[in-house]
């Protein structure tokens, strides 16, 4: 495990009370003024991985939903009412032994607290992000939790594909890859490789949307040299949401979204769930050129954390 370095409060993005967390090559920057929200992702580079909107900086308060960026927990499936649901109000700040935890204070209106919580990775350039929702009202709900992280344009998305098999030794179907109605399998932002799929940021207008099932369990955002690697749970027993999506990629002209998902669960009153995540945060002197060699340079650094 990576051990933290210092936990101190700075101003950072127009607002004064940020917990600068550092764990071993890892450096995070988290509001306590919103959210729950992480602002700040860096490693050995001290290059920001997350995009901040500034015309959101500093503002608190109000009843409509602002997209601040950084990365930011919601519940799926996309219901606007609940999905949507504000992140303008202070958080509170609770450490427990390795962990430190960012709360909403109160309930929203459907009745949901939502936590996002820190501990030191199993490696110096990584670090577990914990993602809790409980549901404090009166109704049940049937919700996932929805990790959801921007990153900075200029970027390219990667996830993996099934191990190729030949037909006449397989079947039946691997996954589900699960298309949009906006998604345009002709733009040219899409790369369909045989061992990877490509999701480029570029300033094109138009979004676009993918998600599937990765029973690899991760994904890597690349910006030059510089790679995000996120890794998440995949259980091929568990109903997820989106027609069985752990995983999503959403991008538009000013970022790209890299998105897990829990299984879907019932949430009664008093009960909570939580979906956990590794993030390793890398340098690459030599990017990789072809997709066999991207593959294998990221599940090496999975296998190294």
């Amino acid at each position: 495990m990576g051990e933290v370095l210092s936990l101190s409060w700075i101003e950072f993005a127009g607002r004064p009370r940020n917990l600068d967390w550092r764990s071993g090559d890892v450096r995070l920057i988290v509001t306590a003024d919103v959210g729950p929200r992480i602002l700040w992702a860096s490693g050995v580079d001290e290059v920001n991985h997350l995009a901040v909107y500034e015309r959101h900086q500093g503002l608190t308060g109000g009843a409509s939903y602002r997209s601040y960026g950084g990365h930011r927990l919601w519940t799926a499936p996309e219901v606007p009412e609940r999905t949507y649901e504000p992140d303008n109000d202070p958080v509170e700040v609770d450490e427990q032994g390795e962990w430190t935890f960012f709360r909403t204070g109160t309930p929203s209106a459907m009745g949901l607290l939502k936590s996002i919580g820190l501990a030191p990775g199993p490696a110096p350039n990584s670090v577990r992000v914990r993602h809790l929702v409980e549901n404090a009202g009166s109704t049940v709900h049937e919700v996932a939790a929805w990790a959801i992280t921007v990153m900075r344009p200029g970027g390219f998305c990667l996830f993996p594909q099934p191990e190729f098999v030949p037909h006449g030794q397989a079947l039946l179907p691997a996954r589900p890859l699960v298309l949009w109605p906006y998604a345009n399998m002709a733009d040219p932002r899409w790369q369909w490789g045989q061992e990877l799929i490509q999701l480029d940021q570029t300033a094109a207008d138009n979004p676009q949307k993918v998600g599937a099932f990765v029973s690899q369990g991760w994904a890597a955002y690349v910006r030059g040299g510089e790679i995000f690697l996120k890794q998440f749970p995949a259980d091929p027993s568990a109903r997820y949401p989106d027609m069985g999506c752990n995983f999503e990629a959403f991008t538009r002209h000013d970022m790209l979204e890299v998105e897990s998902l829990s299984p879907l669960t019932l949430l009664a009153p008093g009960q909570s769930i939580h979906h956990d995540e590794v993030w390793t945060l890398l340098k690459l002197s030599a990017p990789p050129t072809t997709e066999s060699d991207w593959r294998r340079v990221l599940e090496q650094s999975i296998d190294g954390v």
